[in-house]
């Protein structure tokens, strides 16, 4: 826990290095920055929107031990965020054992999480909780042998690594096999050259259950959970999310405890985004990010404190407050829609004129078709009111080269 926080730019700043910088690294650097930390941007690529907050910012392969290593020594971070898979989790651990920084939540937690296997085993076989049939695959012939040995279909093939749908593919028939082993070698964030299949799960709806592990006044460990949040996803990237999710209490229970043992095992502080497929009572355990989470960026219209305000005062070990500011908020996906470099966004003021409604454009560097170029968010009287209006701003954005 952080016992004091300097004056950024001097010798008695508290540096925070964020290793990803995309969207949710942006607002998790702007976050910190209003509660005294000096903030170090790292991704991929320059010009990321973490980057364009940050105090410094640089552009390294992340996956590459001795870069990451030689950065990390360079800027003296006190604190390292991992927020994207692609990095080279071992040198975290090497990092975290050497006391150059600490890793948040924990080297370990990164390690596991980042890798579909690890999580998986981890919940399955350790944990005993509840999770859809599954196997892992290290060739096409390996897949197609555990599909039809074990867990038949329709099913689903995901890279062992990867976010946001990137690789994912639901088989219906056996032509789909071949198609979707190729496409998880190319969709992974890293290929491995290893893949989970999953066995469907007739669920009612999915939720992510943000879950803060932090520190209680007494300065025990404590676990807390906002309400939790439904969405949409197509091809496994979520288009739309909302809050509150009805659900009943029993279910909501078991979400809990469910998300409650998976962080507990993991360990460390900050929030960590749980994945959860839902039918009556009954729940199940998908997956865990350990930092913010896409479907939480509702959280910023929706919440007293957004996720990431949640995470920045977790990992500082300061107070959090879960609570909704509104009766329901909404948040609906902007995508490019064009393949182009400095793009204009027109229809923002026709989007902000709906009642309720507020935007977050990223400002990406580059859009693609399919990526994600900003979200619309709105709060109403009701779930469906406040995702009518996060749906209606979002269409109103258009993203054009001129």
């Amino acid at each position: 826990m952080v016992q004091r926080i300097g004056t950024p730019l001097t010798d008695k700043a508290l540096r925070v290095m964020l290793l990803g910088s995309g969207e949710l690294g942006k607002e998790v650097i702007i976050a910190m920055q209003r509660l005294g930390v000096e903030v170090i941007a790292v991704d991929r690529y320059a010009h990321a929107p973490g980057h364009q907050v940050a105090h410094r910012s640089h552009v390294i392969d992340m996956s590459d031990p001795a870069l990451l290593q030689e950065l990390v020594r360079r800027e003296r971070p006190h604190i390292i965020i991992p927020e994207i898979e692609a990095i080279a989790t071992d040198a975290l651990a090497q990092i975290e054992l050497e006391g150059l920084a600490e890793v948040i939540p924990t080297a370990r937690a990164a390690q596991l999480t980042m890798n579909r296997e690890g999580i998986r085993r981890l919940a399955a076989e350790q944990l005993s909780l509840p999770v859809s049939g599954y196997a892992f695959a290290s060739s096409l012939a390996e897949l197609q042998a555990v599909i039809d040995d074990r867990i038949g279909f329709p099913c689903f093939v995901k890279p062992v690594m990867s976010s946001s749908g990137k690789g994912q593919s639901q088989l219906l028939g056996p032509g789909d096999v071949a198609p979707a082993w190729d496409y998880a070698l190319s969709g992974g964030r890293v290929n491995r050259g290893r893949v989970i299949v999953e066995a469907k799960i007739e669920f009612d709806y999915e939720i992510t259950l943000l879950t803060v592990r932090g520190v209680a006044g007494s300065g025990e460990a404590e676990t807390v959970f906002c309400d939790p949040i439904g969405h949409r996803q197509v091809a496994g990237d979520y288009v739309e999310s909302w809050q509150p999710q009805p659900m009943s209490q029993t279910a909501l229970a078991r979400a809990r405890d469910i998300a409650g043992s998976v962080t507990a095992a993991l360990g460390g502080r900050g929030i960590f985004g749980v994945e959860l497929f839902v039918k009556g009572d009954q729940v199940w355990f998908s997956e865990v990010s350990p930092r913010p989470h896409d479907t939480g960026m509702v959280t910023l219209i929706s919440q007293r404190q957004n996720e990431f305000e949640l995470h920045a005062r977790a990992v500082l070990g300061l107070p959090v407050d879960t609570s909704m500011s509104v009766a329901a908020g909404a948040s609906a996906v902007i995508y490019g829609g064009i393949d182009a470099d400095a793009v204009c966004y027109h229809g923002v003021s026709a989007a902000l004129g709906i009642p309720g409604t507020d935007l977050r454009l990223f400002g990406k560097p580059h859009s693609f078709i399919k990526r994600r170029m900003g979200v619309a968010l709105a709060h109403g009287q009701d779930v469906p009111q406040a995702r009518e209006r996060a749906c209606a701003a979002a269409a109103c954005v258009r993203v054009a080269t001129e």
